[in-house]
């Protein structure tokens, strides 16, 4: 099947850079850019933006880029396109990620408007849910959202699998509390609000963060509280926790389940929830091997997925404007990149 020849509307580009900008990143530093060929849109990761201590391999900054496929292909959809998607295309180009190429005209489904319009509504949720817990019903959409093969989304269910994430989660908080790069690096990426400008960039927001501790949600600073594995394991029973596991460990494992994450999210806001993303514990090896073999895992743990009934609203992190996402970094400099025609 090849690609339908077509030049993209001024009103086309901005909903498509749009849907890659508000695609969630770690410690939201937005690692892409965006070209619009006839036909095609190719998405770049930058890799000037990295997070060295928290992702010294880049595996998170892969997963963060499987989102914006997500959204990029959700927003070609919307605007009435059928897609055929190429992850790693070109290895003479590594940057290069995914081409989402426009096959023929396709009328979207209701599945993807409802995802599509949960895009803006999608935040990182790092405070406490409330009592209710997340039906089974729901639940059982959630691992069946992605249609992705080769990424499985499992609950973990039971006291003794609880136990078994509240060690790691307990082992990886003190490491990560103490390790001064992590937290150095962790302060760069958080802005309070009156640093924000017009409300464009990229960071953590202060105000997206929960006033008490929450060191099972991730994001653990020096002054973060932890609680003994039998206090985490019963805060942990009280919500609703996927792990995302892939057959191997490649960078192409990564963006498909990055991709898988976010179908599994935009599924969840769609059904009125809210959820967050940790990754910390899995850049641990020896966390990540300890849950593995706890829990007789089947595949590599690549993120945790806490999901819940929100008890709050949470503002949005900041934002990149359009035009930056338009933008490919060649040596450091800036070169705006135009669509064919």
């Amino acid at each position: 099947m090849g690609t339908t020849a077509y030049e993209w509307s001024a009103g086309e580009i901005d909903v498509l850079a749009r849907a890659v900008v508000h695609a969630p990143s770690v410690h939201n530093i937005q690692p892409w850019a965006l070209e619009l060929p006839d036909g095609e849109a190719l998405l770049f990761e930058r890799g000037d933006l990295a997070v060295p201590y928290h992702d010294p391999h880049g595996r998170d900054r892969a997963i963060s880029c499987g989102g914006a496929i997500t959204h990029l292909q959700l927003g070609m959809r919307v605007l009435g396109w059928a897609t055929r998607v190429e992850l790693l295309p070109d290895p003479a180009r590594p940057e290069l990620i995914a081409r989402v190429a426009v096959t023929g005209a396709r009328v979207p489904s209701d599945k993807d408007l409802h995802r599509y319009s949960a895009i803006a509504r999608r935040r990182s949720y790092r405070h406490a849910f409330t009592g209710q817990s997340v039906s089974d019903y729901d639940l059982d959409d959630l691992v069946a959202a992605s249609p992705l093969a080769g990424v499985r989304a499992r609950p973990l269910r039971g006291a003794e699998e609880l136990a078994a994430l509240a060690d790691v989660l307990e082992y990886a908080g003190a490491a990560l509390r103490h390790d001064e790069g992590y937290q150095r690096e962790l302060a760069m990426w958080t802005f309070h609000e009156d640093e924000l400008g017009l409300g464009f960039g990229a960071g953590i927001a202060s105000a997206t963060l929960a006033a008490s501790t929450l060191p099972w949600a991730g994001l653990v600073r020096p002054g973060t509280a932890l609680p003994d594995r039998e206090t985490l394991a019963r805060r942990l029973s009280r919500e609703t926790v996927l792990v995302f596991l892939t057959p191997d460990d490649t960078r192409a494992d990564h963006l498909r389940t990055g991709i898988a994450m976010e179908h599994t999210w935009l599924a969840a806001v769609d059904m009125g929830l809210a959820a967050a993303v940790q990754t910390q514990p899995f850049q641990l090896s020896e966390a990540r091997s300890a849950l593995i073999d706890d829990l007789c895992l089947p595949g590599h743990p690549q993120l945790l997925m806490r999901v819940g009934h929100p008890a709050e609203p949470v503002p949005q992190s900041p934002r990149r404007r359009v035009r930056e996402v338009l933008e490919r970094r060649h040596g450091g400099a800036a070169a705006v990149q135009r669509p064919n025609g």
